[in-house]
């Protein structure tokens, strides 16, 4: 396949909506997204609380709005997802997503609320690793998501199943039901599927990706924030992914989802066969995150990749998915945010020039909304 672009720039908090009209230009966003149909603009929640590098930032939604709606991209909407251990009502407002979308009137649909979304069985093209199986009755997505655009906005950082999470793993929550989770086992053979089905419906695919704080250690929430100063756009899902895992200091050819997504066509993971535009240098830098694991993890690591796994459907298909439901919370909203992630966020929120933009939100709820 072609070369694939990928474009890296440092960013300031100063000037950031600047920096990310510069991003969608080189990226080339208007070549990637078809004009006329409506963007769906697919954030990130991964914790509801607003901790830093978990979830997409103020600045990066609304930064990416303006340079939709100045080329030409008007009918935006915004889709959220739940997951058994995130808000999503929670976390668009502790996050500060809602006076965005007030103040440039993007409508917000929940896949989870029937009179927003409708969900039919969809009978992939091409050939599926695992979907089929994990869902013999049928895999089931939104109807709404069908001949739309998609702008991913997902942050540079790790996570415990996956060393890396971005673009690819963004549409995990979109596509999917709440009985996603039973794919966990296979999750990056889920990934490469999923980008397989993204590629037949959407009109456009693109991805905006945070590294103003990016996320070390084992994530996609309890992570160890790190100011890095750099914000990465690209049409190719796998590239982006390829080059943000490259840049936190790990092998892309040694992540399973993005190995196997090169090895299907389904983008470049190899250095050789990405161009990097923008601040070009800023690709060649590696900062030596690893994963880790915490207590989630290594229950996970028992239930999907360990000895349990003979026994999970226990787990998965039955009402017991609600005891580990009730677990990951209590471990994480009642263990490990009052007791550590809350006094970090608010460390880098004092301390930090983007935690104080981040302050700033939360005082003023956009940095430059239409009419102010």
């Amino acid at each position: 396949m072609a070369r694939s672009k990928v474009a890296v720039i440092r960013v300031s908090p100063d000037r950031v909506l600047a920096d990310l009209d510069r991003l969608h230009d080189l990226a080339g966003v208007s070549q990637a997204l078809a004009a006329g149909h409506q963007t769906i603009l697919k954030d990130n929640i991964s914790w509801h609380f607003p901790f830093p590098s978990a979830n997409t930032t103020p600045w990066q939604l609304e930064g990416t709005i303006r340079a939709l709606r100045a080329r030409g991209f008007d009918d935006l909407v915004c889709v959220q997802n739940k997951t058994v251990v995130t808000d999503a009502f929670k976390g668009e407002d502790l996050n500060g997503y809602v006076p965005v979308f007030q103040g440039y009137q993007v409508p917000v649909r929940y896949n989870f609320k029937p009179e927003d979304m409708t969900w039919s069985v969809y009978k992939p093209k091409a050939k599926m690793a695992i979907l089929d199986q994990v869902f013999p009755d049928g895999i089931l997505i939104p109807d709404a998501f069908h001949g739309t655009n998609v702008v991913h906005l997902p942050t540079v950082k790790c996570h415990i199943y996956t060393t890396t999470t971005g673009a690819m793993k963004n549409a995990f929550g979109g596509l999917l039901n709440v009985d996603r989770h039973r794919t966990h086992t296979w999750i990056h053979a889920t990934l490469c599927d999923l980008l397989k089905i993204q590629r037949e419906i959407h009109s456009g695919l693109f991805a905006v990706m945070d590294g103003t704080t990016a996320g070390d250690g084992p994530g996609p929430r309890t992570l160890r924030p790190v100011i890095k100063n750099v914000m990465l756009a690209s049409a190719d899902q796998v590239a982006i992914d390829a080059v943000a895992a490259a840049m936190m200091g790990f092998d892309p050819q040694r992540i399973e989802y993005l190995r196997y997504a090169d090895e299907l066509g389904l983008g470049n993971a190899k250095r050789e066969n990405i161009e990097v535009v923008g601040d070009a240098e800023l690709a060649d830098e590696r900062w030596g995150f690893t994963v880790g694991d915490n207590l989630a993890s290594r229950g996970g690591d028992l239930l999907w990749f360990g000895p349990l796994r003979r026994i999970q459907r226990l787990f998965t298909e039955t009402p017991m998915v609600k005891v580990l439901a009730a677990a990951s919370e209590a471990y994480h909203d009642y263990y490990r945010w009052p007791l550590r992630e809350k006094k970090l966020f608010e460390a880098w929120r004092t301390d930090t020039a983007w935690g104080q933009l981040f302050a700033r939100y939360q005082r003023e709820g956009t940095l430059a909304a239409p009419g102010r």
